[in-house]
This record gives structure tokens, C-alpha cells and sequence, in this order.
């Protein structure tokens, strides 16, 4: 790790360094590893074009297992940091424009978009809000494209004004940043324009009592029993099939498996709401079954 640099209240922002890193996209992530047993995942936040550094940015939150509190307090220039290869839950797909919206540490996977929205000649918006202007970081970076970039700090202009936002464009919109803006956002822009990244879990509503069903793995020929309450990720590795796991809440992506036959229970916050009604994958660490059985390809 080269750089270490305070982005605003509670944010710092780390270059990680090396050698030809691996290549990545626009809204990609990657899995840190913080101290052992303990990973957390965060959004590059850099130049895709730049394969010595990778960037991120971490907000400080007292909440917690103490992940970045460590960072911040902890972790000095020179430090060595373990990091996973990138993944894109939240890709930038082409388009002739964009309507980005963030809120707080949320704008990290929309510098990277921007970027490229430029690169490409696209229209574009950044709606970026906050509590205070003195917590939103990289606003330095950003007053470089003008007018492209409305700050609307809370204590200043209120809440972001979603419906206005989302109505006065008719380009996708991209949006990152705490549960409550991403609920908010969904209740007023059409599903299939919208594009949103979660840190958090969403809320998922329960209506019915968990029952019991059968994972068989078509690879590896395991015919297995999960309980209520326990988990298909769990299951698996105790049954001699591991899997790749991080964040074990439905965000990152890490275990997302494939489907062969049976209806899926979603209750990751990844898939879309297309992809989870195709039934075609499905993560392994929060969803389940609501069918009697289902068939996982490995």
C-alpha cells in the first residue's frame, strides 16, 4: 500500500500497488483482507486504465467488527494489504447517457463510471448528496466537470430529490449509497432503468415459517439436507464441497452458483429482479429453497 489520504470527515482512501494488477471494470470490488479472518469488500475507485494502483476509499464506521476502524486507525503507507481479483456485481453497461446518484460513500463505484462515461462521449449526471458537505468525499476530484455534478449536501438542500431526478431524464440510472436512498430511488424509477449497488443487505420480508429441503450438487454427487435455519453455504462445506464465500450476507457475489432445477427462495442483494425470477443462479449464503429440491451445479 503506497498512499494513505483523507478524502473528507470519515473517509480515507488507500492506492493499493503492484505489478500489472489484475484488470477491472467500471463498479467492480474487491475482497480485502483487513487482519485475519476478517475480509470486507470495497468498490475501486480509481483509473480501470492504471494497472499499478488500485484505489479505494473507506468510511469509518463505529457500528461493527471494527474492519474499518482498523483501516483508519491501523494501517499505515508501507503496509502490506491481501486482496482478491476484482468482480462486477454493478457493471456499466453502453448507453448514450447516464443518471448517476449517489449518496455518501456510495459515490465510489460511480468515479470509475463517470470516467468512463467520459472516455465514451456519453451525457451524464452526477446527483451526489450527504449529511454535510465536510463528510462527502472527493468533491475536489469531481468539481473539474462543472454543472455534470450537482453536490446536495442534507443540511443544505434536504433530501435528494429522487422523483425529479429520475423524471427529468430518460437515461439508466446508477445509484450506490445507503439502504434508505436505494429503497427510495426503486419506489420512483422503473425497474428496468435502474441499476443499484448495495454495501448493506436489503430487507428481506419472511412471510412464511423456513422448512426443510435437498440440495443434490450434480458434480460432485452429493445429496444433502438443509435445515431450517441453517444455510446452503454452511451445508455444503460441512458435506465436503467448499465454496467460495465472503461476505456471507447476499452481497459481494463470491458464492453465487448455478441452478440446474428447482425454484429458488432470493434473498441476496445482488441478482436483479430479471435474473431472479429466471431462477438461473442463486447465492448460496442467504437464499434457499421453495421447492422440496434443488440441483446445484457443483
Amino acid at each position: 500500500m503506497t498512499a494513505k489520504t483523507g478524502e473528507a470527515e470519515g473517509v480515507v482512501s488507500f492506492v493499493l500497488s503492484g505489478d500489472e494488477l489484475p484488470d477491472w471494470t467500471p463498479g467492480a470490488h474487491i475482497d480485502l483482507e483487513i487482519r485475519p479472518g476478517l475480509t470486507r469488500q470495497y468498490s475501486l475507485c480509481g483509473d480501470p486504465a492504471d494497472r499499478g494502483r488500485w484505489r479505494i476509499a473507506v468510511l469509518r464506521e463505529e457500528p461493527g467488527r471494527g474492519g474499518s476502524r482498523h483501516l483508519h486507525d491501523v494501517i499505515m503507507p508501507g503496509d502490506t494489504l491481501r486482496a482478491g481479483e476484482p468482480r462486477n456485481n454493478f457493471p456499466l453497461e453502453p448507453a448514450p447517457g447516464y443518471t448517476f446518484v449517489a449518496g455518501g460513500i456510495g459515490v465510489t463505484p460511480l468515479l470509475p463510471m463517470i470516467r468512463e462515461a467520459e472516455r465514451a462521449g456519453a451525457d451524464w449526471t452526477l446527483h451526489y448528496g450527504g449529511r454535510r458537505r465536510d463528510r462527502m468525499a472527493f468533491t475536489t476530484e469531481l468539481a473539474r466537470h462543472g454543472e455534470r455534478v450537482r453536490l446536495l449536501p442534507e443540511d443544505e438542500h434536504g433530501l435528494l430529490p429522487l422523483a425529479g431526478i429520475v423524471a427529468g431524464s430518460g437515461y439508466p440510472v446508477y445509484c450506490c449509497g445507503p439502504e434508505p436512498l436505494l429503497a427510495a430511488v426503486e419506489r420512483v424509477c422503473p425497474a428496468e432503468r435502474l441499476r443499484l449497488e448495495r454495501f448493506h443487505p436489503r430487507e428481506i420480508e419472511v412471510t412464511e415459517p423456513e422448512r426443510e429441503f435437498e440440495v443434490v450438487t450434480s458434480m460432485s454427487g452429493h445429496t444433502i439436507r438443509v435445515a431450517p435455519g441453517e444455510s446452503i453455504l454452511d451445508v455444503l462445506d460441512a458435506a465436503g464441497v467448499p465454496m467460495p464465500s465472503s461476505c456471507r450476507e447476499g452481497t459481494c457475489g463470491t458464492c453465487e452458483t448455478p441452478v440446474l432445477e428447482g425454484e429458488v427462495d432470493h434473498r441476496d442483494s445482488v441478482l436483479s429482479e430479471s435474473e431472479r425470477a429466471a431462477g438461473k443462479s442463486m447465492m448460496v449464503c442467504v437464499s434457499r429453497a421453495r421447492s422440496a429440491r434443488l440441483v446445484l451445479d457443483v
